[in-house]
């Protein structure tokens, strides 16, 4: 595996660079500390970029955008000290498969790689009130929509797909779901219900049946959509 951590402090990167190396044995790590050194460091056969907002020169988010332009397949992660849902949905319009704020624990971040490397999409827990359908990077517009009526076997709206989960959930799997929609890693889900990892791992891919989403961020953004529409 080959990873480029992109951000201006030594200390941050080597932090970072340490934390990912319980991945896998082996992994190769780029480290740039400036936009110049990221351009020429950044190749297509990275597994994965960490890449800081504010480093020596950045330009808003241009250089992100750089990145994805040069380098399509590369997922980006942000890691970034701003916190600011306006930055945070804006970085995710680009098309980056995560934003994770340095104030998180390195074990959110561990679980937020993870879950980018396995093919899906890291949103922050404030981010998923804020975030409309369509602005996470690979659910469509009206995805959550299209979910919920898929979900309910082409059913008439929300209602009746709300009464279909609570028929094929367990209250269990809807514990689950309640806390994926917190932003909580699966070994936090587990350790919050007092089950392991694996048995955890079972209940979401009963989830995203149930849900038929194919992954976290579908569904909870369909989760979402489907406590609206409980609530209207």
């Amino acid at each position: 595996m080959k990873i480029l951590i992109a951000d201006d402090h030594r200390l941050v990167i080597e932090a970072v660079k340490a934390k990912l190396s319980e991945l896998e044995p082996g992994i190769e790590f780029v480290l740039t500390m400036s936009v110049d050194e990221l351009l020429a460091g950044a190749t297509d056969d990275l597994d994965l970029a960490l890449i800081d907002l504010n480093m020596p020169g950045a330009d808003g988010q241009a250089h992100i955008d750089e990145i994805r332009r040069r380098h399509p397949a590369v997922p980006v992660i942000v890691l970034s000290g701003y916190e600011d849902p306006a930055i945070m949905r804006s970085a995710l319009e680009r098309g980056v498969l995560g934003f994770i704020p340095k104030a998180y624990s390195p074990e959110v971040m561990l679980s937020a790689v993870r879950l980018v490397l396995a093919g899906g999409v890291y949103v922050p827990p404030m981010m998923l009130t804020a975030l409309p359908p369509g602005i996470v990077a690979g659910v469509a517009p009206q995805a959550a929509a299209e979910a919920l009526t898929r979900g309910a076997g082409g059913g008439n709206g929300g209602t009746q797909t709300l009464e279909h989960l609570r028929n094929v959930l367990t209250e269990r799997q809807v514990e689950v779901l309640q806390l994926l929609s917190q932003g909580k890693p699966n070994k936090l889900i587990g350790r919050s219900l007092g089950i392991s990892e694996g048995t955890v791992k079972i209940h979401l891919a009963a989830i995203f049946r149930a849900l038929n989403v194919r992954n976290r961020t579908e569904a909870v953004v369909a989760a979402q959509a489907l406590t609206e529409a409980q609530q209207a």
